[in-house]
């Protein structure tokens, strides 16, 4: 079994999964839209370019999405992708490529925990906290 983190978006999904692709290093595998599936006659022609399913691979580990139908999305709230590495450079890295255009709630920093932490809300509104992870000494 794995847990698998779904993002939804109000017509952006697209964009932050192309943004996601180059911060994470991954790599979208599948990506339809609502006007090339089944669901095509349900929704207004103006949400056919709306994605109803995206897949993005990062090494083993994936991240999913769709947008909403149009006006359909929630208030986000209560949670944060995590993302955990045992490389401080890489942690440092993928914090930063996040952090474009978003806005940063604790800097990239060595805690008691851990050589490097940081919370961020990205340019398109999700919450994310990059942990690294090393042996105690």
């Amino acid at each position: 079994m794995k847990l698998v983190a779904y993002l939804n978006f109000d017509g952006t999904c697209e964009a932050a999964f192309r943004f996601y692709e180059q911060a994470l290093g991954g790599t979208i595998t599948r990506i339809d839209t609502f006007g090339g599936s089944p669901m095509a006659t349900q929704m207004p022609p103006e949400a056919h370019a709306r994605i109803i399913h995206v897949r993005l691979q990062v090494g083993e580990q994936c991240l999913m999405g769709s947008d909403t139908p149009p006006g359909a999305l929630a208030p986000r709230s209560g949670f944060a992708v995590a993302i955990q590495s045992d490389d401080l450079a890489q942690a440092q890295r993928c914090f930063q490529a996040l952090a474009d255009g978003g806005r940063i709630d604790m800097p990239f920093q060595a805690t008691f925990w851990s050589p490097g932490f940081g919370m961020l809300v990205d340019r398109f509104g999700v919450p994310w906290m990059v942990n690294c992870e090393t042996a105690p000494a």
